[in-house]
């Protein structure tokens, strides 16, 4: 795997290397998971929603996954999810994150919960794995792919290390495909990207590289409640992180925040759960 990043990934790197975001996504988010949330009540933890995205995407590939099938999650955080695929089915799970700093955590955690011998972790980017070809029986990702520069090349990488007749489970907040010009700025420049991906680009992309669509499963309305919702707790517990975050990062995310907001308000975000098999060979 190349040493050198895009600058995009490079820009993500030293972001959730930092300590300010390390310390904030560990506090708010409860140290396991860094994506978004389904929700069942407005007031209900940011926890539980994010382990009941794992919970229902697992659902979805339960007769595909078994002890025997090797899991490749790319953009794997603090690694709650490779805890819950593990400890459900018994399998596999190489977790390929790009920050440093919390791919030490997930060690821990893995080491703590004695489960270091069925989790390997990997410091590394999804757009350049360090995995051989036909590796996998499935790659699972959640709320990442936005960082990459070309999402087209992470999606080709994962056909790469997928086997024939594996799958590809994601998320990925995504722009709709009729944005006006300029309406999701601020958020583009939270990610210091041109545009998001989008699930005709997702499904185009697929078409390209032959993969079976196994449905997109919609939940748009969770993606603005769950920035919402880390907004309030963000607020609540404010005087908890005086001291550990800087104020201008605080400040940063509440601006943040509010963006992501307001742009899925607006009807021009996208949100959910796509799936895809590659054929047979």
């Amino acid at each position: 795997m190349s040493e050198e990043y895009s600058e995009a990934v490079e820009t993500a790197r030293e972001y959730y290397n930092s300590e300010d975001a390390d310390t904030f996504y560990f506090t708010i988010w409860g140290g396991e998971d860094l994506h978004i949330g389904m929700y069942q009540s407005e007031d209900e933890s940011i926890f539980d929603a994010s382990v009941r995205t794992v919970h229902h995407m697992a659902d979805q590939v339960r007769q595909t996954i078994n002890a025997s099938t090797r899991v490749c999650d790319i953009g794997a955080g603090y690694g709650g999810t490779a805890r819950h695929l593990v400890k459900r089915f018994g399998c596999h799970v190489d977790a390929l994150n790009l920050s440093e700093v919390e791919n030490e955590r997930d060690r821990q955690m893995n080491k703590e919960q004695g489960l270091d011998h069925l989790i390997d972790v990997y410091d590394g980017s999804f757009d350049d794995t360090p995995f051989a070809d036909n590796s996998f029986g499935l790659v699972w990702c959640q709320d990442s792919i936005l960082h990459a520069d070309d999402r087209e090349v992470v999606l080709k990488e994962v056909d790469r290390i997928l086997k024939p007749g594996g799958e590809f489970i994601f998320t990925d907040p995504m722009q709709t495909d009729d944005v006006p010009e300029g309406v999701l700025d601020p958020i583009l420049a939270r990610i210091h990207l041109p545009s998001l991906g989008s699930v005709r680009f997702y499904r185009e992309v697929a078409a390209k590289l032959g993969w079976e669509d196994l449905g997109f499963d919609d939940h748009t309305p969770q993606l603005p409640r769950h920035y919402g919702r880390v907004l309030e707790e963000l607020q609540r517990r404010e005087n908890e992180l005086r001291g550990k975050v800087s104020d201008e990062y605080i400040e940063n995310m509440k601006k943040g925040l509010r963006h992501w907001v307001d742009g899925g308000n607006s009807g021009y975000l996208a949100w959910g759960i796509l799936h895809f098999r590659k054929p047979e060979q």
